[in-house]
């Protein structure tokens, strides 16, 4: 891992004139935030060694690096996911790639189905803490330039950043709600069972990503706030079939919200 990491970043340095202080992974529907980044150089994933490919609709496969908010930054705008058939070691790559090049702060987007039954489509929900129902991305032989064997995940996120960034919408208007994500490994829609659950072990948001990310970035010491577009409630909560493009479409009505969370986010870093 340490040498293909190196391997990347060497060609991305190549790339760009300034190093990243902040790193943003964008979820289903979510990558038009990476579209704001100013003086922006933009590298096709194929084209970094040793980088997956995105294979989602919604997600294009570009690293965006530049400037948001007057702040170094670093995108991927379309993440990974294990149900695309990747390598976990592949899925937490790019967060090791960021670490290398200097990033301190991550902020992860997902969509996510609401199983929290006072959350409702459109909202805008911080993942404070996190259940893994798939299976840990740092299975294997551990290298210590990397991180620790057993990373702690009692504080997953920042607390004190979000703390900031939740106060900061607040007083413009917009309310984050705060839940634990639930990882499930998909690409199946869960059933009602399987929400039934998820609620039982306290989940309020599923989701088929997001907790590879935390895991890695807890690894490697970078500070994580998470944030969910809640675009639909999950199998059961209410009778309708579930969809990706209710998901997209969803995710598309509150973007401008959820580009002032972000950029908060950053500015408050």
């Amino acid at each position: 891992m340490v040498g293909r990491v190196k391997k990347a970043v060497e060609y991305i340095l190549e790339k760009i004139e300034e190093k990243p202080i902040i790193g943003l992974i964008l979820g289903s529907g979510l990558g038009y935030i990476a579209d704001k980044i100013e003086n922006k150089k933009e590298i096709k994933y194929e084209d970094i060694p040793y980088f997956p490919n995105s294979t989602v609709s919604g997600h294009e496969g570009k690293l965006i690096i530049g400037n948001l908010e007057g702040i170094p930054v670093i995108a991927l705008k379309g993440r990974f996911h294990a149900y695309e058939g990747h390598k976990l070691s592949k899925i937490i790559f790019p967060v090791y790639v960021m670490k290398e090049l200097g990033v301190r702060g991550l902020i992860l987007t997902n969509a996510a189905g609401g199983i929290n039954r006072t959350f409702k489509p459109g909202d805008i929900v911080a993942n404070t803490d996190f259940i893994n129902f798939a299976i840990n991305p740092l299975i294997g032989p551990n290298d210590e330039e990397l991180g620790p064997r057993f990373p702690s995940m009692a504080k997953p996120i920042d607390k004190k950043w979000f703390e900031r960034i939740k106060i900061n919408c607040f007083e413009n208007g917009i309310e984050i709600k705060e839940g634990t994500y639930i990882w499930m490994l998909g690409p199946t829609y869960e059933t009602p069972a399987e929400i039934k659950m998820a609620a039982n072990f306290g989940a309020d948001l599923v989701g088929m990503s997001t907790v590879p990310e935390v895991i890695a970035a807890n690894h490697t010491g970078i500070k994580v706030v998470s944030f969910s577009a809640v675009t639909n409630m999950a199998a059961g909560i209410l009778p309708k079939p579930l969809n990706h493009k209710e998901v997209i479409e969803v995710a598309d009505k509150i973007k401008d919200k959820f580009e002032l969370v972000v950029k908060t986010s950053i500015k408050l870093f």
